[in-house]
């Protein structure tokens, strides 16, 4: 209905696309005409190459933004919107916003950044932006603050990563009235501080959490905000209220160290092999002593006391919240986080959008529109299944397949016919929430 109101001439179009983009796993959309001769769906025609090129560019950014606020005053729940950033590589020089940065998946591409929020009770995609590919992490969310302000956003709740992590981003979320939980870098000192005076006292068993098999501790803190008026030549400086969720988990500690130790014994090999590597000069002083000596020839000598308190901090992980008071909740929420990953995957690999394929501006926005829509329906499967507890029996695969497999039957002068439809489908049909068709017209 919303795609409908925001885009009256081509939404038939779009849907048609997002669908083809569902079932046909991987494939390219150069793919859609041989898919469209096989199936019913709502355009009922072929989309060459050419008109999903100029379908793509006739999506324009105030529709796009129309569409957004029609879901939002549908979908924004009292929930927190887990946000992330992923890189998408390109060839392309012509597109702006291609440049080189961080390429989260290791390619030596330039890319093009893509931020989503995603719904943690909902589970579906609640917005995306794209941006250049050299822009770090943490800074991004102040743009993603003036959205939210732009398109009348309120009471939005956000989990962050640590990657976001700035005193001028914990700032600007006090300052807009948005309640988060990020992660924080044990290295602050106002967060090591905390944890000094608690590091022993809080392995204790009761502070011991059976389910996630570790430690918590919850110390309410206080932000020292400051909010810079350059319009009136002054600064808000404030005393706001915070939580500091301390976790402390002796896996991940033995694994954390286990992984310290394989990098160490490489370092040690490279000083003792004279193969010294120049990345890793700051290790090098750091954790060792090397000697040299015309008889014995190099010896390198562990700095114990480095290594100790490099150690020290294994195990333990912080969150902190203007809003959620218990160390558990702040964790189950931050945890759901994986939300976001789990859609990036989709988009790239399910919904083949690992590298753009497109060689301008318009189009590429287009395309990342109807990706996005795509994304909307393969979420909203997914959840019903988590919900149903299908995923116990089948894949999400082998059900698109299943339904896929349906045949209709079109006669002249009569509605289209629905073949036979097993009790194994209707069975999906009704754990999907989805009334089974008996005729598409």
């Amino acid at each position: 209905e919303d795609l409908k109101r925001c885009f009256p001439d081509t939404y038939r179009q779009i849907l048609s696309l997002a669908y083809y983009l569902i079932l046909e796993d991987r494939n390219p959309l150069s793919r859609f005409p041989h898919w469209a001769s096989l199936h019913n769906h709502p355009h009922g025609s072929v989309i060459s190459s050419q008109r999903s090129s100029e379908l793509f560019a006739s999506i324009s950014e105030p529709a796009r933004q129309k569409f957004f606020g029609l879901q939002a005053k549908r979908r924004l729940e009292r929930e927190y919107l887990a946000y992330d950033i992923t890189s998408i590589s390109s060839y392309s020089k012509c597109l702006r916003q291609v440049r080189w940065g961080h390429n989260r998946d290791h390619e030596s591409l330039a890319q093009l950044n893509l931020a989503l929020l995603f719904g943690q009770k909902s589970r579906l995609p609640f917005y995306y932006r794209k941006m250049a590919g050299n822009i770090p992490d943490v800074k991004t969310l102040k743009k993603l603050l003036s959205d939210m302000n732009i398109m009348g956003y309120e009471k939005i709740k956000v989990v962050l990563d640590r990657g976001f992590f700035s005193a001028a981003n914990i700032n600007g979320l006090y300052k807009n009235h948005l309640k988060f939980i990020i992660a924080a870098k044990l290295t602050l000192k106002r967060v090591q501080k905390h944890l000094d005076t608690v590091r022993d006292t809080m392995r204790i068993w009761t502070h011991y959490h059976q389910d996630y098999e570790l430690y918590t501790y919850s110390i309410p803190i206080v932000w020292n905000y400051v909010q810079e008026r350059p319009y009136k030549g002054d600064t808000i400086k404030d005393a706001r209220r915070m939580y500091l969720h301390l976790y402390y988990s002796l896996e991940r500690a033995l694994e954390d160290e286990k992984a310290f130790h394989n990098r160490l014994a490489g370092w040690q090999k490279e000083l003792e092999g004279d193969k010294r590597h120049p990345d890793h000069e700051k290790y090098y002083n750091k954790y060792f002593d090397v000697k040299r000596t015309p008889v014995r020839g190099i010896k390198v000598t562990a700095k114990e006391d480095a290594l100790r308190e490099t150690k020290r901090n294994y195990g333990y992980f912080a969150l902190m919240s203007n809003e959620i008071k218990d160390a558990v909740e702040a964790l189950e929420i931050y945890r759901n986080k994986d939300l976001v990953e789990k859609a990036f995957d989709n988009l790239k690999d399910r919904l083949n959008l690992r590298r753009v394929a497109v060689s301008s501006e318009q189009s590429l926005d287009g395309k990342l529109f109807v990706e996005f829509i795509a994304l909307i329906f393969l979420s909203c499967i997914t959840k019903r299944m988590q919900d149903t507890k299908m995923f116990k029996d089948f894949t999400l695969q082998a059900v698109l397949d299943e339904l896929d497999s349906i045949e209709c039957f079109e006669f002249p002068g009569h509605k289209m016919q629905i073949g036979e439809i097993t009790k194994k489908q209707i069975e999906l049909y009704s754990k999907l929430s989805i009334r089974p068709p008996t005729s598409l017209q």
